[in-house]
């Protein structure tokens, strides 16, 4: 069984910050070829520094919600790298709902940002591997990891939007991974707890008694790293999970094994 990933190809979303950038360098330093993509370009470049047309780190700067920005990806990995292995489907957003008000629209916007942008990456990215699967008659061919949140079972109004995409997000991991199985393509999602991420952080930032909350309804008794969902994301695009397909591995500090309704999950 091995964890290894060196010489893979791996676009991973969200990669500017927080959780997608701790796992695009932890891909790089464990011998991957990765293409980084983000929305934000400047801290792009502020945090990978400058990338040249050379070595096994690129990245690409535009709005995935976008079906050309996602063929243009996929098309400048290709380019990059000849081939693409690995799909973490790490970009998302958060934002509260006004669960009262008509005139909300956070369901919408977050549908579209954390569902159906990783879906229609998901599509182009399978076409691609069951193109390169033609030459290889057995084995893997390759690995799409979905980042989704223990909010998609735990109940919070102010954050039903998120909520509602998580769960969405869950059971398109299911459906794509049974529609992609003969195609020799797993698909799998690492559901978190509260993870110390750039919009976490804001947000506790001035508040002490949000953040004691979190603490209070994590039985580890802390919030997590982005570092420490690197290895579970890394367990599941290796061949160490070879047999592992349709599942949400959860990774919360023993949050789920709490009641339904708790703090807000981010």
């Amino acid at each position: 069984m091995s964890f290894s990933i060196a010489g893979k190809t791996a676009i991973v979303t969200g990669a500017a910050n927080g959780i997608g950038l701790a796992i695009a360098r932890n891909f790089a330093d464990k011998g991957a070829n990765v293409m980084c993509a983000d929305m934000d370009e400047k801290k792009l470049k502020e945090e990978l520094g400058d990338v040249r047309d050379e070595g096994n780190i690129r990245f690409f700067a535009g709005d995935l919600r976008q079906r050309l920005t996602i063929a243009n990806l996929v098309s400048a990995t290709i380019d990059a790298f000849d081939q693409v292995d690995i799909l973490v489907n790490a970009s998302r957003q958060v934002m509260v709902t006004e669960a009262l008000n008509v005139d909300d629209d956070s369901i919408e916007m977050l549908l579209e940002q954390n569902l159906m942008t990783s879906l229609r990456l998901t599509q182009q990215v399978a076409k691609r591997m069951m193109k390169q699967a033609k030459s290889q008659e057995e084995g893997p061919v390759g690995s799409i990891i979905n980042l989704s949140s223990v909010a998609a079972h735990h109940t919070h109004p102010e954050l039903m939007a998120y909520s509602i995409a998580s769960a969405a997000l869950d059971q398109m991991t299911r459906s794509m991974a049974l529609a992609l199985a003969p195609h020799r393509i797993r698909v799998n999602a690492v559901s978190f707890g509260s993870v110390m991420s750039d919009s976490l952080k804001a947000s506790v930032a001035d508040n002490r008694e949000w953040r004691e909350d979190i603490r209070s309804h994590t039985p580890l008794g802390r919030i997590a790293s982005p570092g420490e969902l690197v290895e579970a994301v890394q367990f599941l695009a290796a061949e160490s999970s070879s047999f592992m397909t349709g599942e949400v591995m959860v990774v919360d500090g023993g949050r789920s094994l709490l009641d339904a309704v708790s703090a807000p999950a981010h």
